[in-house]
């Protein structure tokens, strides 16, 4: 019987035992592999990963606090790879691109920042989406704090009409490049 994380009781659902170990031993043999080929595990693809839920799994508190601290490793390792390869200055700049992109995104009025959702279908509310741009405005422009943690973990309410989810996610994934490219 597998003891990695702490399981949920039995009545409870939690990720998927076996999904875990395998992703898990992926990650590991990724990890150890020389440079040679296409990376099959990447700080990208270990954000992006889910798990099925079952009763009696693995509790998800620990699971994904574990995958956060790979993604870090992950995106320490790929940032030391790619500033070898391409050198100190044009990583930083990479990345200084991709948060300029980010602000030209959240320069938008509050209310058009993302395309919306259909009147009758749900996305993300308006106002919390608008309100956590304005401090991603204000962590890029002025320095204010803000975690990593903060923005991995940022969840907002639904709402009839809402900004359409793909788009919102698809800015925090670069919000968090972005971070984790220059920690």
């Amino acid at each position: 019987m597998s003891t990695t994380f702490p399981r949920t009781r039995n009545s409870r659902r939690g990720y998927s035992i076996d999904q875990v170990e395998d992703f898990l031993e992926d990650a590991r043999r990724a990890y150890s592999a020389e440079l040679t080929g296409l990376a099959v595990v990447t700080s990208e693809s270990i954000r992006r990963t889910a798990f099925e839920m079952q009763k009696g799994g693995y509790s998800p508190v620990h699971v994904d606090a574990a995958l956060e601290r790979l993604e870090d490793a992950f995106a320490s390792r790929e940032r030391e790879r790619a500033i070898q390869l391409m050198g100190d200055e044009a990583w930083y700049t990479e990345a200084k691109a991709i948060a300029q992109e980010i602000l030209n995104r959240l320069a938008r009025p509050a209310g058009q920042r993302f395309d919306r959702a259909n009147f009758l279908s749900n996305g993300y509310n308006r106002k919390d989406v608008d309100a956590f741009a304005d401090r991603l405005v204000k962590y890029f422009q002025e320095g204010k704090p803000m975690s990593i943690e903060e923005v991995r973990t940022i969840a907002f309410r639904p709402g009839k009409g809402g900004y359409r989810e793909a788009q919102v996610d698809l800015l925090i994934d670069s919000v968090v490049n972005v971070m984790l490219a220059v920690r």
